[in-house]
């Protein structure tokens, strides 16, 4: 076992994957840095607001008013200088660390695939992305051939994981037996062409969608790594993504997974990309000559990279099943459901009113949740515990800051779930000013008294 580790571990590939690899990855962060400006987000989530949502433990990240362009600016160049290769190991750390650090300034925004690009890109700085055509290669006058054969399976066991994780998660009774939610997201879309009147409407549509989007995700991973069904594979990864991107507005993701699963594709085609761009850069006088060497192998003094990428792989492994640890339906409760790779899973919507009281005098009045927050923040705190804990302290640190006294904060919250018909969701009798946020499971939210089955 030893000995077959050791040689894998030293067997090596061709570098041209990796390489066309960074170029994508580059290219499409700046394109989403550079969207994302354009429409305005930045002020509209960042900026505009009162107040931020944060994760626990990471409270002290938070927007920096105006300078918060500078942080996008920051991941809009270092994502530039990973595409083109240049000074790419401090290119990448910049962007991974700019990249996160927007993630994590407000808990409002958080996507699967935010949490997605922050662990690829994490996880490329231990990569030798640049030693094949790069301006870092041209520079150095020094290009790199083969590099291990590791290097290139990290990308594609984590993207295995994420669809593989993914199907896992849809593997329960809301989702294959009820057809939640996309029975009532589908028929939203009732203003496509022909399929929106007709095909959208049909529940046998909506089984249909759910059962073959579980079994593309648990498939399509190994179908991704044999030859014989590669191509296929691609296609389908095509279709599904380009459909999915039109039937809901999911930004980018659609189109980075696309760019991302060529990693499969043996170095025969990324080479004739890369021969197809030499091409284009001589027409521009780029011909420099350059001294190429067979393997690049890691020096050393870097020994260390296995060790951190098998802790990495070993904390994407365990991470989504934390659920486990904690009593009550996930779904309802969500604790132990973020970074977990569970998408699109559910319709969850909710109502939540906050009531101030003296506790001495009983003196009680109800907050108007929209002079503190945004119309999206208060969407996404009314159905989530954890936001609706975090605003309860805002809102009491506030008021007693306005002079108030005794004071104690009380919610009154009700909330759907995949259809279901709107129940309380938060014990109205606890004093939330009281509650502390701990990773421990949260005893004032009220049972879900229903049963969704699966893992």
């Amino acid at each position: 076992m030893t000995a077959t580790l050791k040689t894998y571990f030293q067997s090596q590939t061709n570098a041209a994957p990796l390489a066309v690899f960074r170029m994508l990855f580059g290219i499409m962060m700046l394109y989403s840095i550079v969207r994302f400006w354009y429409h305005g987000w930045i002020d509209t989530l960042y900026i505009a607001p009162k107040f931020h949502f944060s994760y626990y433990g990471l409270e002290w990240i938070q927007p920096v008013g105006i300078y918060t362009y500078l942080l996008f600016i920051s991941a809009g160049i270092s994502a530039l200088f990973v595409a083109l290769g240049y000074k790419y190991r401090l290119a990448i750390c910049v962007f991974f660390l700019s990249f996160t650090y927007i993630e994590f300034m407000d808990k409002t925004t958080y996507l699967n695939h935010y949490y997605f690009i922050s662990v690829l890109s994490f996880l490329m700085i231990f990569l030798p992305a640049n030693v094949s055509f790069s301006l870092d290669a041209y520079t150095k006058k020094m290009s790199f051939t083969m590099v291990p054969k590791w290097t290139i399976d990290c990308l594609k066991l984590l993207l295995g994981m994420v669809y593989f994780y993914a199907g896992l998660a849809k593997i329960n009774s809301d989702w294959l037996f009820k057809a939640m939610p996309l029975k009532i997201w589908l028929p939203s879309n009732y203003d496509m062409p022909f399929l929106g009147t007709n095909i959208m409407q049909q529940e046998w549509f909506h089984f249909t969608m759910s059962w073959s989007g579980m079994l593309y995700d648990l498939c399509i991973p190994f179908l991704l790594l044999y030859k014989r069904t590669r191509g296929f594979a691609f296609l389908i990864v095509v279709v599904f993504h380009v459909f999915t991107r039109v039937l809901f507005p999911i930004g980018m993701f659609p189109f980075i997974m696309i760019v991302a699963t060529l990693i499969f594709f043996d170095a025969s085609l990324h080479l004739k990309i890369i021969d197809l761009l030499k091409r284009v850069f001589k027409r521009f006088g780029f011909s420099k000559e350059v001294s190429v060497s067979a393997h690049y192998n890691y020096p050393k003094s870097k020994r260390f990279i296995l060790p951190v990428l098998a802790l990495f792989f070993a904390i994407q492994l365990f991470l989504p099943f934390r659920y486990a640890l904690y009593p009550g339906e996930l779904f309802w409760t969500e604790e132990g459901y973020r970074f977990s790779w569970r998408v699109m899973l559910m319709e969850k919507s909710g109502y939540t009113t906050f009531k101030i009281v003296d506790r001495e005098s009983g003196d009680a009045f109800i907050v108007n949740n929209s002079d503190f927050l945004s119309s999206f923040q208060e969407k996404e705190m009314s159905a989530q515990p954890d936001f609706i804990l975090e605003y309860a302290h805002y809102l009491g640190d506030h008021f007693r800051s306005q002079g108030h006294k005794n004071v104690q904060v009380f919610a009154e919250s009700y909330v759907a779930l995949n259809g279901r018909r709107s129940r309380p969701f938060i014990n109205k009798m606890v004093d939330l000013y009281q509650e502390k946020e701990s990773f421990k499971h949260k005893t004032w939210i009220l049972p879900f008294n229903d049963e969704i089955k699966g893992l």
